[in-house]
């Protein structure tokens, strides 16, 4: 990284920032307004070397530090990418962060066994043990945490990006800006990734995309409307309340919205303590452009409601309770969407088929909400479709069709309007980053564009496999890694179940997929310590070791301010879960590696050592967190 002083006058400092040529794209909830720049402007005048530009070269540049961003960053750098994570916000999360608190949902809605699994659980795990006191700005912590410990990450908190630079059909590097630090960036990527969400970074380069509701004809949807337009779901704001020993009065500033019983006959107050998703606007207007005033018509929107709940006499339960939190922020839903090689529609989420280059999988409703919102309360807020079973999604959507190093993660994927009301959502949207990130490390390995990548069968497959071995959740994918030596060995147990066979562990699935078998070795822990062992009749070289344990993805886990959703999970260790265990390796009867592992808590462990020459592997299992099973969904053993 190179610094240098950068010197010029006010007109010099304009044109570099972009303003001159208006190609200054800024989400408006960033807090870098007109007050900022001409404060930043005062401060050049006066002393014109403040500013320092620094160039960075890297492998991946990922714009937008919510969930998909962050996941597709551990990814891309957790096989062996240098990444830049660049995000707007003093936060990562997103929609998840403090700043907005939306609660993290997905496949889990289907109440069967999807919940997604890969990065994000791994996240979500690490959540649950370390913040049973369920505190938002503790999932802040974590998400830190993972990104800043990882080496290969460079993140660059509260900075901006506003320009982008091309080479026919590649982006060959961006500028950004941190107001806090002033600074600005230059910097030059192979790979990129839009996880802004606004689809900004694609939008700034001149890739193609889409924005409003398609006309039945467009995509043959049946949900689709008769004319198309340029209309988008709202945004949301949320607040949190909390519950004293007395009661606590309420006085509404002179800006909020007055509300009568009738405007809730379509939005029911259940409780007080975390509300609402249906305080929602912004959808008739431009929700990027417009976001400042969709901002402040949403503070009026909060506000009133809970004028209406203290005031009004309709909820006399409400007077020991007074306002906690609110945000500043929305959370957003819609707005462009990047134009891939392949337009996801309602069809590939109702009637859903394998389809090939599937490297995620999403389960939400088509959950479309009214774009008028609390602009008109005489009409239902949203219209929710439940699906059967989870569907694939390509990784033909997660790329720009004009770019051939431009991808994209999130709600700003090649969906349709009605596609979107799906995939949306935060879970699918971190699996859609894990699935980014890994095949970018991928692309720069073997040197393809993400269109070769998917051309090509073999390098597609290859791409699952490793998806799949990190435990990003696939549909009708199993471990056929030649790498992986544990599918070779033979299998016996201490003990097991009828319906938990020691076998299991090498079958190829690494979860329950409701098709009749458990898919992992039981053994019951009242019979002393179980252990399953992999024997080979050669000798193998080995250097990890890993496992994968049941951490109850039939429940939701996710942090929520609202009591209901909290109350249907399990905060903290997940009782199915391996705690403690021994790994033995063995070579002629001779132990020659032994490790025990205490309060794990994870689904995937991974556990690397100097190689060894085994020719058996024993796990045992000392305790779980709480089941009276020990239960192993899969082995596998690598050199």
């Amino acid at each position: 990284m190179k610094d240098k002083k950068i010197k010029a006058n006010r007109r010099d400092f304009l044109k570099t920032i972009g303003l001159g040529s208006g190609a200054l794209l800024i989400n408006p909830a960033t807090g870098f307004g007109a007050t900022d720049i001409q404060k930043q402007m005062d401060a050049l005048e006066k002393n014109p070397d403040v500013y320092v530009r620094r160039k960075i070269d890297t492998d991946v540049l990922i714009a937008g530090g919510g969930l998909s961003g962050v996941c597709a960053a551990l990814a891309a750098a957790r096989n062996g990418a240098k990444v830049v994570l660049l995000q707007d916000r003093s936060r990562l999360g997103g929609n998840a962060s403090s700043e907005i608190r939306m609660h993290i949902v997905g496949a889990s809605a289907l109440r069967q066994v999807w919940r997604e699994t890969g990065i994000l659980e791994e996240l979500m795990l690490t959540e649950s043990a370390t913040n049973p006191q369920a505190c938002y700005e503790m999932l802040d912590y974590v998400l830190y945490d993972k990104v800043f410990s990882n080496k290969n990450i460079t993140l660059l908190l509260d900075t901006v990006m506003y320009e982008v630079f091309t080479d026919k059909n590649k982006i060959s590097k961006i500028h950004a800006f941190c107001s806090p630090t002033e600074e600005i960036y230059e910097i030059t990527a192979k790979k990129f990734a839009d996880c802004t969400g606004d689809g900004t970074l694609a939008a700034l380069a001149g890739a193609e995309f889409m924005r409003g509701r398609e006309a039945k004809e467009t995509y043959d949807e049946p949900l689709g409307l008769e004319v198309a337009d340029d209309i988008t779901m709202g945004n949301s704001l949320m607040f949190e309340a909390r519950e004293h020993d007395r009661p606590m009065p309420f006085v509404a500033p002179s800006w909020a919205r007055k509300y009568t019983f009738q405007d809730f006959q379509h939005r029911r107050i259940r409780s007080y303590e975390y509300g609402y998703w249906w305080i929602e606007l912004g959808g008739m207007e431009d929700i990027v452009n417009d976001g400042q005033k969709i901002r402040d018509d949403l503070m009026a929107v909060v506000f009133g409601i809970w004028d209406y709940i203290k005031n009004s006499g309709d909820h006399p339960k409400s007077a020991n309770w007074a306002l906690s939190w609110f945000g500043m922020i929305p959370g957003k839903r819609e707005s462009r969407r990047i134009k891939g090689d392949y337009v996801m529609i309602q069809q590939d989420i109702q009637t859903p088929t394998l389809l090939e280059d599937r490297v995620a999988y999403g389960g939400w409703p088509l959950d479309d909400h009214l774009p008028e919102g609390m602009d008109d309360t005489s009409q239902k807020p949203f219209r929710s479709i439940a699906l059967k079973g989870p569907y694939s999604i390509p990784m033909r959507s997660l790329y720009s069709k004009d770019f051939e190093n431009l991808y994209m993660a999130g709600r700003n994927i090649s969906v349709s309007h009605v596609a979107l009301s799906s995939t949306r959502v935060m879970a699918t949207c971190a699996a859609l980053g894990q699935a980014v990130g890994t095949a970018m490390a991928y692309g720069i390995q073997n040197r393809l564009t993400p269109r070769q990548l998917c051309q090509n069968k073999k390098h597609i497959g290859t791409l699952q496999q490793i998806l799949l071995r990190q435990d990003q959740a696939l549909l009708g994918v199993v471990n056929s890694d030649d790498k992986d030596v544990a599918r070779k060995a033979n299998v016996k147990a201490s003990h097991e179940t009828a319906d938990g066979k020691a076998a299991n562990v090498i079958d190829g699935v690494n979860r329950d997929i409701q098709d009749g078998s458990t898919h992992q070795w039981r053994a019951e822990t009242a019979a002393g310590e179980p252990w399953v062992e992999l024997n080979w009749p050669e000798a193998q070289r080995l250097g990890s070791v890993e496992c994968t344990f049941d951490t109850g993805l039939n429940r939701h886990l996710r942090l929520s301010g609202q009591a209901s959703v909290q109350k249907n999970q399990v905060r903290g260790y997940q009782p199915e879960t391996v705690a403690d265990f021994k790994i033995e390796l063995k070579n002629k009867g001779k132990v020659v590696y032994e490790e025990y592992v205490e309060d794990n808590y994870l689904r995937k462990f991974v556990h690397e050592f100097p190689q060894v020459q085994v020719d058996s592997v024993r796990i045992t299992v000392t305790r779980t967190h709480g089941d009276e099973l020990a239960k192993i969904f899969e082995i596998r053993c690598y050199a």
